[in-house]
């Protein structure tokens, strides 16, 4: 008898050991030879019983390695699980233990782990740009980088509702020689740009209100609430005759949230929705593996009123927000806070009031833990909507779009540039070529899509931002930023197929060419449009894109960038080393190709007399860039 009860201790303490080794393997789901900057997945699953998960619950774990100790938040992924992603930034060795505001939930509590991270080779790097660490501002703060110093230098487009099943993941791979068209998948765009050197798209978590239902695209509830100012989705009418909104589920009918059971037509804003989410962790997977840096933003504005109106804002907002930070922070991305492009009294709610929300959610959970940056979308400037520095703590980089789109929005890039202290700045919101809409008409105008003058527009823009300090890159856009897709009418914006085809997309590789055709100098420049004599011809008008020229040089002008717009006069520079030769080229915007370097010598007095436009003709007749170094 008792050897029998010796034996069922031995057994016992036996069965207990390996039951502690299966968990710490269960918990330590990263494994012991990681790559650096490669995410990570922690599980955690509680034990005890909560109503709202999502609310209700908050984990973590303070990850410790080589030159970073910081807290890393996990976020609800539906049931009983709780998931942490992170990555290690530098090779060596990793530690992580586990905590939550449930202290008694032995299921999130005190669990550890460790993990040995190792370097990616420069080969590997140049298969995936993303294995040379997360984005970040420069030194100088002016411009983006990698983490290992290496230039990012942003080739954007706008696929707001990319993340819905207007683009659908579908599992494939795409061909070589995919032309866009109906029946267009996920991998079939990111594919097409990639072709055409792109390096990020833009694109909004979700549209919680959104639906395609029995009422407008633009309505409120009987408080006089507004639930939505939505994109209209072409063709599908209520009994009154207007258009209804575009819907915004996942490929599979997931909504974001759970609808309210009190407000009719409203989120529960406090209820997230894991299953929709998970589809979207796919295609920001995809996005990470075919090496772009998504602008991934949290919500559209309009979505917002009734969110104040029924929800405690500051603090759901802020939970949402991290929710997302938690979700997709272990991932290189730019992160916007919110899609602020118009800011009515009805549709929206104020700047300061979603500043109050964003600096909410700083004090309680902190910045973006792997330090990418955060920015907002925005009408007109971030600086204008929420000011710099202290005025909103959570904002580390700037952006300037949507309204104007004409010469007026380079004195706001030209703004951001000189703040001190000087952080990253874009234009996220340009002209979009096709897009017949009266915020879209540079002087009045209005041509027709894809057509040589639409395509014009785009460019002068991509280049006037540019060279008005917006060194961090830019994002091209187009009429399909709704993406009208697969089985839906066109309407008053195009087929998302046929706007990835129009030329403007092809002219922002060469963007890229231009600016970093001297390596990274490009990031010592600064704007220097007082030396050009004229900058402006005669009767160009700000709320144009004709006849402006733009200048960017280093401090010693040693490098200087140029563009000049349509009807541009051929000017004098000055600023530069008294009779000292340098070298000139001028550059195509349209094809990208370079002419010949020409030897040009400075005056007495630093002055410097250009040669002619390549065009032949004083002003221009079309649009030309060029280049001077020493």
């Amino acid at each position: 008898m008792e050897a029998k009860v010796k034996n069922r201790l031995f057994f016992s303490i036996y069965l207990l050991f390996f039951v502690g080794l299966a968990l710490k393997a269960f918990y330590s789901e990263a494994s012991p030879d990681v790559r650096v900057w490669e995410m990570q997945e922690i599980v955690l699953k509680v034990e005890k019983h909560y109503d709202n998960c999502y609310k209700e619950v908050e984990c973590w774990v303070d990850l410790e390695g080589p030159d970073f100790s910081k807290r890393v938040y996990g976020f609800w992924d539906g049931y009983n699980v709780f998931i942490v992603r992170l990555v290690a930034t530098k090779p060596g060795k990793w530690t992580w233990k586990s905590g939550s505001n449930q202290k008694s939930d032995n299921g999130l509590n005190n669990h550890t782990g460790e993990f040995n991270a190792a370097s990616w080779s420069e080969e590997e790097k140049k298969k995936n740009p993303n294995r040379h660490g997360f984005i970040r501002p420069t030194d100088n703060g002016h411009a983006l980088q990698y983490a290992d110093g290496t230039p990012f230098f942003m080739i954007g487009d706008t696929w707001l509702a990319g993340t819905t099943w207007r683009l659908p993941l579908r599992g494939v791979t795409s061909t070589e020689n995919y032309v866009p068209g109906p029946g267009i998948g996920f991998e079939d765009a990111v594919a097409y740009r990639r072709r055409q050197g792109f390096n990020s798209v833009s694109m909004i978590a979700c549209f919680p209100n959104w639906e395609s239902d029995y009422n407008p695209s633009t309505y409120a509830d009987k408080n006089d609430i507004y639930l939505r100012n939505a994109w209209e989705k072409f063709d599908y009418f209520t009994k009154e005759g207007e258009l209804t909104a575009k819907n915004m589920r996942d490929e599979y009918g997931n909504k974001p949230f759970q609808m309210s059971s009190e407000h009719e037509g409203v989120a529960d804003f406090d209820r997230i929705n894991p299953e929709y989410f998970k589809s979207l962790d796919k295609k920001m997977q995809h996005l990470s593996d075919e090496g772009f840096v998504p602008l991934l933003e949290t919500v559209r504005r309009d979505n917002c009123p009734a969110w104040k109106a029924y929800f405690d804002f500051n603090e759901s907002y802020a939970r949402y927000v991290q929710y997302l930070v938690s979700r997709y922070g272990a991932y290189n991305i730019i992160f916007s806070g919110i899609h602020l492009d118009w800011i009515p009294k009805e549709y929206s709610l104020t700047a300061l009031e979603f500043n109050r929300a964003l600096a909410y959610h700083f004090r309680k959970y902190g910045a973006l833990p792997f330090g990418q940056p955060h920015t907002t979308l925005i009408n007109n400037s971030t600086y204008t909507q929420f000011g710099h520095g202290e005025d909103c703590p959570w904002l580390t980089m700037h952006s300037v779009g949507n309204k104007p789109r004409d010469h007026r929005i380079s004195d706001s890039i030209q703004i951001l540039f000189n703040l001190e202290p000087p952080y990253p700045a874009i234009n996220f919101e340009p002209y979009y070529t096709g897009w017949d809409h009266e915020i879209n008409m540079p002087g009045g105008e209005r041509p027709l899509a894809n057509s040589s003058r639409d395509n014009y527009f785009a460019r002068a823009q991509m280049y006037g931002s540019v060279l008005s300090g917006g060194l961090s890159g830019h994002v091209h856009g187009t009429s399909a930023y709704d993406i009208t897709t697969t089985g839906e009418p066109d309407g008053m914006r195009h087929h998302f197929w046929d706007a990835l085809k129009f030329q403007s997309a092809l002219h922002m590789r060469h963007l890229g060419s231009f600016v970093l055709s001297e390596g990274d100098k490009y990031q010592e420049l600064e704007p220097c449009h007082e030396n050009i004599h004229p900058r402006k011809a005669p009767n160009s008008p700000e709320e144009g894109l004709d006849g402006w020229a733009y200048m960017m040089s280093t401090p010693e002008k040693d490098f200087v960038l140029l563009y000049f717009e349509n009807e541009a006069v051929s000017p004098m520079l000055s600023g530069f080393k008294e009779n000292t030769l340098y070298k000139f080229q001028w550059f195509n915007p349209r094809n990208g190709k370079w002419e010949s370097i020409v030897l040009i010598k400075s005056d007495e007095k630093g002055k410097l007399e250009l040669p002619a436009f390549p065009d032949g003709k004083d002003p221009s007749v079309t649009d030309w860039a060029a280049k001077i170094i020493e």
